[in-house]
Formats: C-alpha cells, sequence, structure tokens
C-alpha cells in the first residue's frame, strides 16, 4: 500500500511539474500571419488562470478587450494567438510591449498566393474547448516555410538548473538518510529482534515449567 502512495505521488508530482514548464516555457512555431483582431473575452471563471494579469486592476475585472493574432502553420492548420502583456507577474517575461507587436503583426499579414513566414514566439497552450489561447511574445521574418527555429538554449538552461536542483537534494537526502535514518531504523529492528528473542526464551521457560 504504501509502495502504490509513493508511486503515486512521484508520478503525480513529474506531470504537474511537466505541464507547468511546458506550459511556461517558451516554444516557437513557424506560421503565416493572416489576420489580427480584438474581442471582449470573459475573465470570470476558472480558466482565468490562462489569461495575463499585467496589472492589480485587471484582478478585478470579470472581462476586457483583448487581441489576437490569427495564423496557419505550414500544413495548413489553424492557430490563434493572444497579444497580452504579461507585466512584472508570472510568467516573467517582462513583456510590455503589445501595441508594438500588435502593429508588427498587422503588418505581417499575407495570403496564401503570396505568402510571408514568420517565427512566433509563444508561451501557452491552445485549447479549442476551453477558449485557451497561448501568449505571443514575438515575431520575426523567416526566408520560409521550413526555416530552423535555432536552439531553444533558454530552455535548455532551466531545465539543466532544475535537474541540478533535484540532483542536489536527492544526493543530500541519501546521505542524511544513510547517516541518521537507517543507522536509527537498524538500531530499532535490532532492539526489537532482542526483545523478541527475550520474550520467546521467557514464553518457553513458562511453558516448560507448567
Amino acid at each position: 500500500m504504501f509502495r502504490v502512495i509513493k508511486w503515486t505521488f512521484w508520478i503525480t508530482f513529474w506531470v504537474i511539474l511537466g505541464a507547468f514548464l511546458h506550459y511556461t516555457l517558451p516554444q516557437k512555431d513557424v506560421v503565416r500571419i493572416v489576420n489580427t483582431y480584438e474581442e471582449r473575452q470573459d475573465l470570470g471563471d476558472w480558466t482565468r488562470i490562462f489569461w495575463s494579469d499585467p496589472d492589480d486592476q485587471s484582478v478585478a475585472l470579470s472581462n476586457r478587450d483583448v487581441q489576437f493574432i490569427q495564423a496557419v502553420r505550414p500544413d495548413g492548420s489553424p492557430m490563434v494567438y493572444r497579444n497580452e502583456d504579461t507585466g512584472w507577474g508570472w510568467p516573467p517575461y517582462f513583456k510590455l510591449d503589445t501595441a508594438n507587436l500588435y502593429t508588427e503583426a498587422n503588418d505581417a499579414v499575407s495570403t496564401k498566393a503570396a505568402p510571408e513566414w514568420y517565427i512566433v514566439k509563444h508561451y501557452g497552450w491552445r485549447n479549442f474547448y476551453l477558449s485557451i489561447f497561448p501568449n505571443a511574445i514575438s515575431i520575426k521574418q523567416v526566408d520560409g516555410p521550413d526555416a530552423s527555429k535555432g536552439i531553444p538554449f533558454l530552455n535548455i538552461f532551466v531545465l539543466t538548473l532544475i535537474a541540478a536542483f533535484f540532483w542536489a537534494i536527492y544526493v543530500r537526502w541519501r546521505r542524511f538518510r544513510q547517516s541518521r535514518i537507517d543507522p536509527t531504523l537498524e538500531a530499532i529492528e535490532d532492539d526489537l529482534a532482542e526483545k523478541g528473542g527475550a520474550v520467546r526464551r521467557w514464553f518457553g521457560t513458562w511453558k516448560s515449567k507448567s
């Protein structure tokens, strides 16, 4: 039973951590921008956590106007990004240039007959059913749909730091267990074994007398 609880805890922990990192760390898409628009969004339900709170006033709002960037991937599948400032909050992208990015996206709109391709750097997820949109951070024009997205140095750096952090905790825990916990458990087991032997000897003596 303890083993099941242990594995359930660790699987849940790593799944939550993985989902958090996948949502927060930057990703890049090669897309063709087809449109930009602004739409009022309700922020009252639990999906509010997927919208930015760039300032203190936005926390109290039940709805607000949000800018969106519509795009198409090289395989023809659609993609929609929101364009919101992150301010000084989480995740720490310190994005304060929503208006500039919206202008760049407007200027980047192209047609299927004369496509222009851009790398959109963003974080977050796209979910059609829950109306969740990734937040665009920047756009950069590239030569074509097969353009390289580059090496994700920031992601590698963050993941390396996290791996080093957990490895350091594991090493210290293992040393602590070997120096403190294991000897204590062995002492308890020896004491129980000694007491158990004494009880058995007493019971054997009492039985022989009877």
